[in-house]
């Protein structure tokens, strides 16, 4: 089986091992979320990044959820990388943003951080920040073993048939889940152009 076959093949067993019904959950969460008036900060880095600013066009356009990604703001996001820490990144703009127990977070991640191993110190700051004031805790991630799946309250595990295509994997899926989010029937308001 060639690689592109394998990886289509997995991509479909993937799919198929979904948990359907906290995706549902999610939908009808997000959902209560703009219902209440709260905002929905997503966060995620690396190629996850990327997935965040497309997600809050969508929540934004087709859901009317207020949705940010402080990853847009290259320049904060830098100043405090270079003045107060890589791992301040989150935390504080959501500390600026005055997040509150109305408002929830969506983690994009494929580990969703690890304090002990030092990796995405990032996201396991906002998850603490977010749990501290009473936010809401979702995410799309490749480990179960993350602080993000370990904290979140619905937080989607991507199947990993492969662990050298977890990354591939995990950040394809985290498109598929929000797509399913923003066209989900209790969450999508306005219909997309095509």
């Amino acid at each position: 089986m060639s690689h592109a076959e394998n990886f289509f093949k997995l991509a479909a067993d993937i799919a198929l091992g979904l948990p359907a019904a906290d995706v549902d959950r999610m939908a009808q969460e997000l959902a209560d979320l703009r219902e209440r008036g709260g905002r929905l900060f997503i966060l995620g880095v690396g190629g996850s990044a990327g997935n965040c600013s497309h997600a809050v066009n969508d929540f934004r356009k087709l859901c009317n959820v207020e949705a940010y990604a402080p990853v847009d703001n290259v320049s904060e996001l830098t100043a405090r990388a270079n003045d107060e820490g890589w791992d301040t990144i989150f935390d504080a703009w959501m500390k600026v943003s005055r997040a509150n127990e109305k408002d929830a977070i969506l983690v994009f991640s494929v580990g969703g951080g690890n304090k002990e191993k030092n990796i995405s110190p990032n996201i396991v700051k906002a998850v603490d920040l977010a749990k501290e004031l009473g936010m809401k805790i979702f995410g799309v991630v490749g480990k179960d073993t993350g602080h993000t799946a370990k904290h979140g309250d619905i937080v989607v595990v991507v199947p990993n048939p492969d662990p050298d295509l977890v990354t591939p994997h995990s950040e394809a899926f985290q498109a598929v889940v929000w797509h399913c989010l923003v066209s989900h029937p209790a969450l999508q308001v306005k219909s997309t152009k095509w």
